[in-house]
């Protein structure tokens, strides 16, 4: 697997595998890769002649405050990961090399998307997100972009942020990837304590809660949404952010729950704030 820390050098190897034929995929990472991490990677070797995962803590996408600085980084082990499941390369850039001194220059979206959810309480986030994204499309212009679905509203906003900029990508989302007992893989785990660890599984206690009713035909979204908020708010270490049901395209708060409509949740365990969802 090749690595490499340049712009110059990824815009080299991409030109050298298109001109040997090769369809490229992109996987987009902030690293502390994990099964979840594995699966983009696996599906995008599968549908793609070559593999480029980025490995970088984005620091645009971080509010003062925030965990940017205690975020977790192992980019030995990450390697390894990625290896072991096929990637060819990975660009793990310095932040001197994605965001040049003074740099001004932000992608944002500008409708009511990303005021939603995460927005609500992150309101830089994905001005930061799309802004990396999109430096990406350009530095490594892949023909597919994978992104996992626990992180649902990204998704939903790369995909409209691909089309306003008529990027000509293909946007894939790939499914959540769970623990044996249910909690979403998540780099910010390993924040948890072994108490916090146990409590944190409310939140998928949840999300299978609201499956379970949507799957029996309840299409209120806000009786789902409530008992799934009554069962949180059961854990005395949960703290929630939102419990929501939105549009799954448009991220517009929705009353009633049919087919496409995510129940999004985040909440606090501790200090450490996790997300999980599911779509109707």
């Amino acid at each position: 697997m090749i690595i490499t820390c340049k712009i110059s050098e990824v815009r080299e190897l991409v030109r050298k595998w298109r001109s040997e034929g090769h369809t490229i995929g992109l996987v987009p990472t902030m690293g502390y890769l994990h099964e979840g991490h594995a699966s983009l990677v696996d599906k995008a070797v599968a549908m793609c002649g070559r593999v480029i995962a980025s490995d970088f803590v984005n620091p645009t996408q971080f509010a003062p405050g925030e965990d940017l600085e205690s975020y977790p980084r192992d980019f030995d082990r990450d390697c390894r990961l990625l290896e072991e499941h096929g990637c060819h390369a990975v660009f793990h850039p310095d932040v001197s090399e994605m965001y040049s001194p003074g740099y001004a220059t932000y992608v944002e979206i500008l409708s009511d998307m990303p005021k939603q959810l995460c927005g609500r309480t992150r309101p830089i986030h994905f001005r930061g997100v799309c802004t990396v994204v999109s430096k990406l499309f350009n530095i490594v212009t892949p023909d597919k972009a994978f992104f996992g679905e626990k992180d649902a509203q990204q998704l939903a906003i790369i995909r409209r942020m691909t089309e306003d900029m008529s990027y000509g990508i293909e946007i894939i989302g790939c499914p959540i990837v769970r623990e044996a007992d249910g909690l979403a893989k998540s780099s910010r785990n390993t924040y948890l304590s072994p108490k916090e660890r146990k409590a944190a599984l409310i939140l998928s206690r949840s999300i299978f809660l609201g499956r379970k009713m949507a799957d029996s035909g309840e299409t209120d979204a806000l009786k789902i949404t409530d008992a799934m908020r009554k069962l949180i708010e059961s854990e005395p270490l949960a703290r929630i952010d939102y419990v929501s049901a939105v549009n799954g395209t448009t991220m517009e708060p929705v009353r009633e729950a049919v087919k496409g409509t995510l129940i999004a949740i985040a909440v606090y365990i501790g200090k450490t704030r996790l997300i999980d969802n599911f779509t109707v």
